[in-house]
């Protein structure tokens, strides 16, 4: 895309900047953005405008985006497939009877394409394109995911009636998760960055679109103001009750399942070991960053960060959450 003037390279070089795996991140507005990112955010808040029935996804980076993306892009597609039917089962039209290609199960958009493909990062895919794409062209309902912290939204996002869904994720499996990624970023004589440093810089609130916890505490504190407009999930709760939790996250959407079976195959089908065992996950490439879309799957594992960091770190990261989140109400169990 065009360079925004306002983050031009001499505005740029105005702005605190760090080195995060030798990616220099600038920080405006007291957040970290690769140059693009700006450029990208820019954009959005120039020329999206969002509707009354948008539904926005956010997260910081490594929370559970990919699983999220899934969920929603398949509740949405349920609801669409259940209203369709029951159009035509209205005008008896009955070329549209129940078959085995009629099963959710053999017609799911998920085996041909990431996530990703259909629930787009404005600042990541969306705004990065050049020319920038037409969305106020796209049909509605509308669904998109930000990594931008609420702050760095465009009003209209938070002025009018379109639904925000976060997911967060507790701190230590969302460095180590962190760490995995961008790894494969490096190539094997460089070989993986020193987790000591990759502690101290997210430590330190240095991360894409971190400081993490303060990310975090700005959704969590507008989902206690507009309960009805921000619902705030938990990976750890999806994964300890993943049918409970999608059925509230299908409600909050407006897309209420009509039936049990509807919920358990929207679960089944976005499942993180189905997903990772897609052949096009396996396989494919994301076109726009250029990584495997195998690198958007690892183990999904609740505390396997007790795997990777040491003692002294789960300490200090545990003095630091308590610190950062004291008296906010939110908390978050491994």
């Amino acid at each position: 895309m065009a360079e925004s003037s306002e983050f031009s390279k001499s505005v740029l070089d105005q702005l605190p900047i760090e080195s995060f795996w030798d990616i220099p991140l600038y920080q405006w507005e007291g957040f970290w953005y690769r140059s693009y990112h700006l450029q990208a955010t820019m954009a959005l808040r120039s020329h999206f405008s969002a509707r009354h029935d948008d539904i926005i996804l956010a997260s910081p980076m490594k929370t559970g985006t990919t699983w999220l993306k899934a969920l929603c892009f398949s509740i949405v597609n349920t609801a669409a497939r259940r209203n369709k039917t029951a159009a035509a089962d209205d005008q008896h039209n009955e070329t549209l009877a129940k078959t085995d290609e009629d099963d959710p199960r053999h017609r799911d958009p998920l085996v041909e394409n990431h996530p990703a493909v259909y629930v787009q990062t404005l600042e990541v895919q969306v705004f990065t394109s050049n020319p920038l794409p037409d969305v106020a062209a796209m049909k509605s309902p509308r669904l998109f995911h930000t990594h931008l912290p609420y702050t760095a939204l465009p009003d209209s996002i938070k002025t009018t009636d379109c639904k925000l869904v976060y997911i967060a994720r507790n701190p230590k499996d969302t460095l180590v998760s962190m760490w995995h990624f961008f790894n494969k970023l490096r190539t094997p004589q460089q070989g993986p960055y020193p987790l000591e440093k990759a502690f101290e810089l997210f430590a330190d609130g240095v991360s894409h679109f971190g400081p993490f916890f303060d990310h975090i505490l700005q959704y969590w504190n507008q989902s206690l103001k507009a309960p009805n407009k921000v619902l705030f999930l938990k990976y750890e709760d999806l994964k300890r009750d993943p049918i409970g939790e999608v059925k509230k996250l299908a409600s909050f959407m407006g897309k209420p399942f009509a039936h049990d079976k509807e919920v358990e195959d929207v679960v089944w089908r976005c499942s993180l070991e189905r997903l990772k065992n897609l052949e096009v996950n396996k396989n494919g490439v994301d076109p726009w960053v250029g990584m495997h879309n195998s690198s958007f799957f690892r183990t999904g594992i609740v505390g396997d960060w007790k795997n990777t960091l040491s003692d002294e770190m789960s300490e200090r990261l545990d003095r630091i959450t308590e610190s950062k989140l004291k008296g906010s109400g939110l908390r978050f169990e491994i």
